[in-house]
């Protein structure tokens, strides 16, 4: 499976598009976002993702203690742990947020959304790749732990409370512990499919399916 290229800040949008962006994907993806204003005061997962931006550009450039601090800051406020070096694409919805603890080698693709307590973890002691990296489109349910250096496809599915050791294949619901995957190879992410959305995803359904395209 393919790695993500680290990439530069020069192929990122501007800060404050990418701020919109932010603010326009996490009124898509909840219900309960009805409010530019709401969303860009008082939502903990953006928050964590912008201080991340800032400790991220200021450990590419060498300023390590000052970007662990700022991350450190960040946890304190927000109740999400991103490790700086850790490696974010654009659009990256955390949910509530609590509990969110992101490794220091985790790569992280477009367009993904993770509800709270979720853990991309590492089980190695050496200095190597050793977090997990999900491509785009992939969520991930709330409380799941995924350790090691695997790989979520793209479009894939974590069900809430999982555990995942082993990669999952592109547009694959994976859930238990030890994850394996279940139901057809794809599933669409429909009120229907999403009935037991607690069980699943750690959401709740939307009537019109608006937060889940």
């Amino acid at each position: 499976m393919r790695r993500y290229q680290r990439v530069s800040a020069s192929h990122h949008p501007p800060m404050f598009d990418r701020i919109r962006d932010d603010i326009r994907t996490a009124r898509a993806k909840d219900p309960a976002a009805t409010d530019t204003l709401e969303v860009l005061l008082t939502y903990p997962g953006l928050h964590a993702i912008w201080l991340y931006r800032i400790a991220h550009a200021l450990h590419e450039r060498g300023y390590q203690l000052i970007a662990r601090l700022l991350s450190h800051l960040g946890r304190f406020l927000t109740g999400v742990e991103i490790h700086p070096a850790a490696e974010i694409g654009d659009r990256f919805f955390i949910d509530h947020g609590m509990g969110t603890v992101i490794g220091e080698t985790a790569e992280i693709g477009d367009d993904v959304l993770m509800y709270h307590g979720v853990t991309l973890g590492g089980k190695s002691m050496r200095r190597e790749k050793r977090h997990p990296t999900l491509e785009d489109g992939v969520t991930i349910g709330a409380d799941a732990t995924l350790l090691g250096d695997i790989t979520i496809g793209e479009n894939a599915s974590v069900g809430a409370g999982s555990v995942v050791v082993e990669d999952v294949p592109p547009k694959t619901t994976a859930a238990g512990n030890p994850a394996h995957p279940v139901g057809d190879k794809e599933v669409p992410l429909t009120e229907d499919t999403l009935a037991n959305g607690d069980a699943l995803l750690g959401a709740d359904c939307c009537d019109d399916n608006s937060g889940l395209e």
